[in-house]
């Protein structure tokens, strides 16, 4: 095992190109390499800018690896000279940059720096907010401008500092306007679209809000680290009790309004799974609804299990660093509320602290039943409260009775005596119910019995009575125990349930990725971390459960009690199936191409053996007969057997250059020249071997971005193909149009057409849908037009020709768009 020190990564953050970050990064590289630090560059674009590019003097900078893809010549960073090196400090520019492929490069940038991180190097990168991955969509939907490199987010919040290099729009606007970011002949184009202010504002709040949430994550890994229990009023953060009640819209809304006050605030719903307080009488329905609600107002929802209700919100509340709290008020009416005691909205304000409690009414505040809603677990008050009951009020009842001597017989009497017992059961359980029956067996037999005052022992049917009594009571308090502990278990087990239900929820949601359910876990158990490792720890604070061969879940915080255990074991299989599911696709990745490149090689030597056969055949035996000197051939033979051989000759020709096209595409290693192209270049080569071809609307069509000699095998492949399946007598059309930047080329048959079933098999190299012989080529005309048109970033897709048939439509960009496109997007480049 390698006792490397991973690198430390620091990530300089900007809104948009120009603000500066290439120059800070450099400037710090400078600033290190003065104090003795070893800093090379492994890749910096300064785009032509002098100030930037005078930062690299005095700088070590490594040689970049020169490549080509498709006929271009580029420059990347020389991974293996950087790591040959081997730096302290390695400054890497462009974090979200696309490698161009070949050569066993990484695909993307970001992947070269772990590469560096991993072999102990610190690294200086810069991105800009719009290449996070999850603000991609964001910054086309202001900008309009697609962004097509990415790094994960993820990469970037694991760096161990992100600085935002920050710039007012009218700063970076003046700093453009000077020629500073640009080339004079960009900056008229991207001062009025791109870099438009109302857009630059927009990506500088992105990437503040970005920031904050980096910095606001640092901050709870702070106060976790050093104990902090106190709120850090940094920003709004609200929290919302929900109980799956009818109320939960109301309070959600509500806590929605007051986050919305603060810029920046947030929303957090929490629901408590527990056998008591918030979780009684939970409508699973109604959490799935208000969850929902919570997402769409922009809120995140959280499920925790807690013993105490009104500890647990607020030990959440805490750990969340949050500002406020919003419950609704008691739906208990008054004498329920006067029977019962304080509920879970007075507890909470009493331990609060400095967290501001809201106590939102609602319409079903004061409508809950008169039933006395008791706790359904035995604190410790209740165990003082049930012996101390069974002793004292059979004595009260003695009291109250005996002022009513006379009024009342003994069988009321007895009576009443059981139905203390029975309260006390319901207090304190059955240990304090047999206190209860024998002081109220003594009592009833010295102030009720006769001779009152004193204790009957010889009549036998007053101990028969104080027996029987002695039974029923101990009877009746046992049932009213067990029917307790039943519930509890129930409503335990209910709870457990919704836990689960929530996180199989979340898991059918998308939310099933390692870290989410780790997350998930230390959160719904009120742990400080939860963490996957290879071998349990034995230290104290320390609660684990298998997650798997090999790995263990293991949470630091508070002990569990064996129930929430056997939650966390469920908890710590389902980490386990993530853990495993990972692997697989790992494992799959990676077996795919070999599996893909078996398919293919099988494939093909299928089809060599079978439709190669044909022309070969036919021109070595038009050869052999040439060659005979046993045959004299006149000349009319002699021309027939060359003209043999050399169509022959050129079959197999053809059908080899299709082959290794299409090899050159699945390896992605075919030479591109894309330019300027009409169809008027194209097409007369394209079809001037294939006879009964009918062209029309092609004259006033816009060039598209092509290259030549490809867009013409393309059109010839799809005519004939369109060719071989039109009846004899019907003509293959071929028109074109011109809509929303693209043009549209259409090749149209009247063959038999192709169910819908069949559209993706189409596509498929060696094989030929709807053939009846086996002369008729190797199946690779259609997969290889598809592939050459993907190549030229265009497309090709079949649809029914109206009246039968089918039309094959390729659509290409205007060669001007991809013209404009290049002086308004930064980093583009046309291949």
């Amino acid at each position: 095992m390698s006792d490397v020190r991973p690198g430390r990564l620091k990530v300089y953050l900007g809104a948009a190109p120009g603000v500066g970050k290439t120059y800070r990064m450099l400037d710090e590289g400078r600033r290190r390499a003065a104090r003795g630090a070893d800093v090379v560059v492994g890749f910096a674009e300064c785009h032509g800018r002098l100030r930037t590019e005078a930062m690299l003097d005095g700088l070590e900078v490594v040689p970049r690896a020169r490549c080509s893809y498709r006929g271009g010549r580029f420059e990347e960073m020389d991974l293996a000279a950087v790591l040959a090196r081997r730096p302290q400090v390695a400054i890497v520019d462009e974090f979200a940059h696309s490698n161009v492929p070949g050569d066993g490069r990484n695909p993307k940038r970001w992947q070269d720096i772990e590469t560096l991180l991993a072999a102990g190097i610190d690294v200086i990168t810069a991105v800009n907010i719009q290449h996070l991955a999850s603000l991609n969509d964001v910054v086309e939907k202001i900008t309009g401008v697609p962004q097509h490199e990415t790094v994960p987010d993820e990469v970037v919040r694991r760096a161990r500092q992100v600085e935002l290099v920050d710039m007012p729009p009218e700063g970076l606007r003046r700093r453009m306007a000077h020629g500073n970011v640009y080339a004079p002949e960009k900056i008229d184009a991207a001062l009025a679209n791109y870099f438009r202010p109302g857009n630059l504002t927009a990506l500088r709040q992105l990437a503040l809000l970005w920031v904050a949430d980096r910095v606001d994550e640092a901050l709870q890994e702070y106060r976790s680290q050093h104990g902090i229990g106190g709120v850090w009023e940094t920003r709004e953060r609200v929290v919302v009790a929900l109980t799956g009640g009818p109320e939960g819209d109301t309070l959600i809304r509500r806590a929605a309004r007051i986050a919305a006050r603060s810029a920046g605030g947030d929303l957090l719903a929490v629901h408590v799974a527990r056998s008591d307080g918030l979780a009684a009488g939970v409508s699973h329905a109604s959490l799935v609804r208000q969850r929902r609600l919570v997402e769409d107002l922009g809120g995140s929802y959280h499920s925790i299990v807690g013993d105490d209700v009104a500890t647990a919100l607020v030990d959440f509340a805490r750990a969340e660093n949050a500002t406020q709290l919003v419950l609704g008020t008691s739906r208990r009416g008054r004498l329920e509320r006067f029977v019962t005691g304080p509920g879970t909205g007075e507890t909470v304000t009493a331990l609060s602290g400095d967290i501001d409690v809201h106590r939102v009414t609602h319409e079903r505040a004061g409508r809950g039943t008169l039933l006395p809603s008791r706790r359904r677990t035995l604190s410790t008050a209740r165990l003082i409260a049930g012996p101390v009951a069974g002793l004292v009020l059979p004595v009260l009842l003695t009291a109250v009775l005996a002022q009513m001597r006379g009024t009342v017989n003994l069988t009321s009497e007895a009576l009443l005596f059981l139905l203390t017992v029975v309260g006390v059961a319901c207090i304190g359980g059955v240990a304090s119910a047999l206190i209860a029956s024998v002081t109220a067996s003594l009592l009833l037999n010295y102030w009720f019995i006769p001779p009152i005052g004193q204790f009957t022992l010889e009549d036998p049917n007053a101990l028969i009575a104080l027996g029987v009594f002695a039974v029923v009571a101990a009877v009746v308090a046992a049932a009213v125990d067990r029917s307790l502990r039943l519930s509890r278990r129930s409503a335990r087990a209910t709870a457990e349930a919704e836990t689960m239900s929530s996180l199989a929820g979340s898991i059918v949601r998308g939310g099933a990725t390692i870290p989410a359910l780790l997350e998930r876990t230390r959160e719904t158990f009120g742990m400080e971390s939860a963490e996957l490792v290879n071998e349990p720890p034995d230290s104290d604070g320390v609660t684990s459960a298998p997650a798997g061969p090999g790995a263990y879940l293991v949470l630091r915080g508070r002990t569990l009690s064996s129930s929430e255990r056997r939650v966390l074991a469920a908890f710590a299989a389902h980490v386990g199936s993530a853990v495993e599911r990972a692997r697989l696709a790992e494992a799959a990745a990676e077996v795919e191409p070999v599996r893909a490149a078996d398919r293919m090689r099988t494939a093909l030597l299928r089809a060599v053996g079978h439709d190669l056969r044909t022309p070969l055949a036919a021109g070595w035996a038009a050869v052999a007969s040439l060659r005979s000197r046993d045959v004299e051939f006149s000349a009319e033979d002699r021309d027939e057997l060359l003209a043999t051989a050399d169509e022959s000759m050129a079959k197999l020709n053809r059908l080899v250059e299709n082959l290794l096209d299409l090899s050159r595409l699945q390896a992605g290693v075919l030479t591109l020249n894309l330019r300027a192209t009409t169809l008027e270049e194209v097409l007369p080569m394209a079809l001037a071997d294939i006879p009964g071809v009918e062209v029309t609307d092609t004259e006033e069509i816009p060039a598209v971005e092509a290259d030549p000699p490809l867009l013409e095998r393309v059109i010839a492949n799809l005519v004939g193909n369109a060719a071989r399946h039109t009846p004899p007598g019907q003509k293959v059309l071929v028109t074109a149009s011109a809509l929303a930047g693209r043009v549209e080329l259409r090749v149209v048959d009247r063959g038999p057409g192709l169910p819908s079933d069949g559209r993706e098999l189409l596509f498929e190299p060696f094989q030929r849908l709807g053939d009846t012989d086996n002369t008729t080529g190797l199946g690779l005309g259609l997969a290889l037009a598809r592939g050459l048109t993907e190549a030229m970033n265009g497309t090709l897709t079949p649809e029914d020709t109206p009246g039968g048939g089918l039309t094959m439509v390729v659509s290409l960009p205007f060669a001007e768009q991809i013209a404009s496109m290049e002086s308004r997007i930064p980093g583009v480049r046309r291949a």
